[in-house]
């Protein structure tokens, strides 16, 4: 009987955490600068707005992914989610320097790169996880996964195909390692992570997930928003 009482309601939240990615692939749709990077008329200065500050959220992204994997581990929460996330840990280790071999293609060295400020967004992003890795929910940085991995299938490989076809951007076919790798590698991200978050059934672990990923949603938008590179190109 609790399978019948259960499984529409785990449904219900699944379909709510997908949402939240839906949702922000239309809002990302609808940005005036977002969406130039996914119909691949965007501009190099933009580009390297964007490449920044993901370089400032994956470099962090992978510590504390691995620190909620550890303490989910140690507080007895679910071990498989939690090697999971030790898992992707190491899948994403080393990402942060396909950003700035990307850049680099571009004109920027990792030394300007570093002297960059991260964006609010990015600053509160990072601020986020680190709460919920260490002190707050750790299961919640499955929501912020789970969000980023769904935009990567959906909106990566896309954003490739249509920079390299309209070749506006000097030396653009050196500048998408990144991108490139995670549209290919998250797809069965996001069906592995979709099946593993079964055993979370209690009202509480569902709720931070979600918030998570509505928190990762919101913040993200402010990567297209905070541009402040349009001369960063003279700049020594």
């Amino acid at each position: 009987m609790n399978s019948h009482t259960e499984s529409p309601f785990m449904m219900s939240w699944l379909t709510s955490l997908e949402l939240e990615a839906r949702t922000l692939l239309e809002e990302l749709d609808t940005h005036p600068k977002a969406r130039r990077l996914f119909d691949g008329s965007i501009d190099k200065n933009s580009y390297v707005h964007y490449l920044i500050q993901t370089y400032h959220y994956a470099r962090w992204t992978t510590p504390l992914m691995a620190e909620a994997g550890r303490r989910m581990k140690r507080l007895g929460m679910h071990p498989r989610l939690g090697n999971l996330l030790l898992q992707k840990s190491d899948e994403e280790r080393g990402h942060e320097r396909w950003l700035l071999a990307d850049l680099k293609n571009l004109g920027w060295s990792a030394e300007r790169v570093e002297r960059q400020m991260p964006s609010p967004a990015v600053t509160a992003y990072v601020a986020w996880n680190r709460f919920t890795s260490r002190s707050g929910r750790p299961e919640a940085f499955l929501g912020t996964a789970y969000v980023l991995e769904y935009l990567s299938v959906h909106r990566a490989s896309q954003s490739v195909e249509r920079m390299l076809a309209a070749n506006t951007i000097p030396n653009i076919r050196k500048a998408v390692t990144f991108l490139k790798a995670h549209g290919t590698e998250d797809e069965k991200h996001v069906a592995e992570l979709t099946a593993l978050l079964s055993p979370l059934v209690e009202r509480e672990e569902q709720a931070a997930l979600l918030l998570s990923a509505r928190t990762t949603r919101v913040l993200y938008l402010g990567l297209f928003t905070e541009e402040t590179y349009k001369n960063a190109a003279h700049l020594s």
